[in-house]
């Protein structure tokens, strides 16, 4: 697979930086129109000399994400994408558990939206992700699992707020109403932003007592 540079890849460049890329690198049109609206500078380089510029930060980054497990899930709508974005959460150094469905025969999406929210809730995943024709429905069951709290992104402001605000620890996504590199940009963004904490902590809080109140009743 050819390296592949998207403007989720430019979030943490600074103003008039540059990006280290191999003469077989693609870059996407929103990465060249997100480079060029910032003044980035795409350097071309031999793959041995990119590897040396790479340096122990990014061999550390790669050791620190081997360590975090991504559950994924889908049903037929959801089973092609998930199976693009697999490769590209191993290329990124995660570990993956692939939970199902394994064709585009037809399936219902609340057992994989089930099932990928359990993992999570378990420990037995770090964060998870679905996918369905729409992202709704498996966003509806996740959140059924006390514990999950399942956030629909549909661009890069979305991924970033319910990571950020909300910490979502599963990603629903819509097959059918996103392109390929759209659903990478929002996946690589999500995966990437922490939960900031501070006044949202209590916000979450709140949401984990509803849960609460409701397993009483």
């Amino acid at each position: 697979m050819k390296p592949l540079v998207t403007a989720a890849d430019l979030e943490r460049i600074p103003q008039n930086g540059e990006v280290i890329v191999t003469p077989d690198t693609i870059i996407t049109p929103l990465a060249q129109e997100e480079a060029a609206r910032r003044g980035i500078n795409f350097r071309v380089v031999a793959r041995e000399e990119r590897a040396v510029s790479a340096g122990s930060a990014a061999e550390s980054g790669d050791r620190e994400k081997s360590a975090r497990v991504v559950a994924i899930g889908a049903d037929h709508g959801g089973f092609d994408l998930k199976e693009q974005l697999k490769n590209y959460l191993r290329d990124w150094g995660y570990q993956i558990l692939d939970l199902g469905t394994d064709s585009t025969a037809a399936v219902d999406y609340p057992d994989f939206a089930e099932a990928v929210a359990n993992a999570v809730v378990r420990g037995d995943a770090w964060l998870g992700v679905v996918f369905d024709s729409a992202g709704i429905g498996s966003s509806i069951a996740a959140n059924k699992v006390p514990g999950a709290r399942a956030a629909l992104c549909y661009d890069r402001a979305t991924a970033r707020n319910s990571r950020e605000h909300n910490d979502a620890n599963v990603l629903t996504l819509g097959a059918k109403l996103l392109s390929q590199e759209t659903a990478r940009e929002i996946l690589a963004i999500w995966l990437a932003t922490p939960f900031a904490g501070g006044r949202h902590q209590r916000r979450v809080d709140k949401i984990r007592s509803i849960e609460e109140r409701a397993a009483k009743k």
